[in-house]
């Protein structure tokens, strides 16, 4: 079993190590397939790199790429392949403006990430699936259990947790209730879910979603629909704290596009949905889903936006307090280091 204190600290190690490695230009980012690379003449702010991934969180990157909303504020648009690690490394040193994420950077933010949230994408992307007609029902059903996840520390893991300890289990990773297993590959954390080898997975949508459809799992836990979490935000744009000091007028171009587009996806989800699967900028294919998982996640920009994101930061700041995921007794100081308010 890896033990928490350990796991942190080694992956601390880690993220010194590749900071100092990436902060160098020759940065080993794969830039295969990259799309937006025209010529930057014309553009204000030239060309601009964003990090992809195949979720249908950064959809709105993709989606401002597409329709023009990046052109429209100045930004030549490149996409760029990056794994969670890269992403922290580039927000740190500023290679990357903005990236989506959610609140599994906030304890890198608390351990010296110079990053800050700087808006919000969606809520609710992430599920807990078990085998179809499994007796597993509730959290406490799962105590005893193992639980797959993408990564220990990962969104899927810190959501999970966070489920588990509302129900009263002790999810620390050395003498808890429970048994993280990672998978790197979510079709094997499927494939051990059917075996019997894990009693639950928690991953990221479309796939749980796709699973649930196929009639292979039941879904015990969206974050998308459990009271807990239904009314916040779970994915935010994180923002490099040294683009947001060096070039604030970049950084509220980035926001205003990205905003275009997440109120294009609430608008128009059908043809959100369809310009994501035909050019490939998500791991799902099935345009139905895809317009469905929109509806779902709600991308429209909010009145007040700025309030709710400042107050669904401090939420989770204190909720992940409660499970000792972040340190800090002042946990009001740390909800005003992560948030940064950027005009727009």
């Amino acid at each position: 079993m890896i033990n928490k204190k350990s796991a942190l600290a080694k992956g601390t190690a880690v993220f010194g190590i590749l900071l100092a490695v990436l902060t160098f230009p020759a940065c080993s980012v794969d830039t295969t397939g990259t799309t937006g690379t025209a010529s930057t003449s014309g553009y204000k702010y030239g060309t601009v790199e964003f990090p992809k991934s195949s979720s249908l969180c950064s959809s709105p990157i993709a989606i401002a790429l597409e329709k023009g909303f990046f052109k429209e504020e100045g930004i030549n648009a490149k996409l760029v392949t990056a794994d969670a690690e890269t992403r922290k490394i580039g927000l740190n040193n500023g290679r990357f403006a903005v990236t989506n994420g959610d609140f599994q950077f906030f304890p890198s933010i608390e351990q010296g990430v110079k990053a800050s949230v700087v808006g919000a994408l969606h809520k609710g992307c992430i599920k807990i699936a078990v085998k179809k007609g499994s007796s597993i029902k509730t959290a406490t059903d799962l105590k005893g259990k193992k639980i797959g996840v993408d990564e220990i520390g990962g969104t899927p893991y810190m959501a999970a947790s966070l489920w588990l300890g509302d129900a009263g289990l002790n999810v620390s990773q050395k003498g808890g209730d429970v048994t993280f297993l990672p998978y790197d590959d979510a079709s094997l954390e499927f494939e051990a879910l059917q075996k019997g080898e894990i009693d639950a997975a928690a991953l990221w949508d479309p796939l749980p979603t796709i699973q649930e459809e196929k009639g292979t799992v039941d879904i015990i836990f969206d974050l998308g629909t459990n009271k807990k979490f239904a009314k916040h935000f779970c994915c935010f744009l994180y923002g490099s704290n040294k683009i947001i000091k060096e070039k604030p007028e970049e950084m509220s171009a980035i926001l205003r596009a990205l905003n275009k587009a997440r109120n294009y996806i609430a608008q128009h989800p059908a043809e959100a949905a369809k310009i994501i699967t035909e050019k490939h900028y998500s791991s799902i294919t099935d345009v139905k889903l895809a317009t469905k998982l929109f509806k779902d996640y709600d991308y429209a920009v909010q009145p007040n936006e700025n309030k709710l994101i400042s107050s669904d930061v401090t939420y989770f700041v204190n909720r992940l307090k409660q499970i000792n995921y972040v340190k800090t007794d002042d946990t009001a100081a740390l909800s005003a280091k992560i948030y940064k308010y950027v005009k727009q």
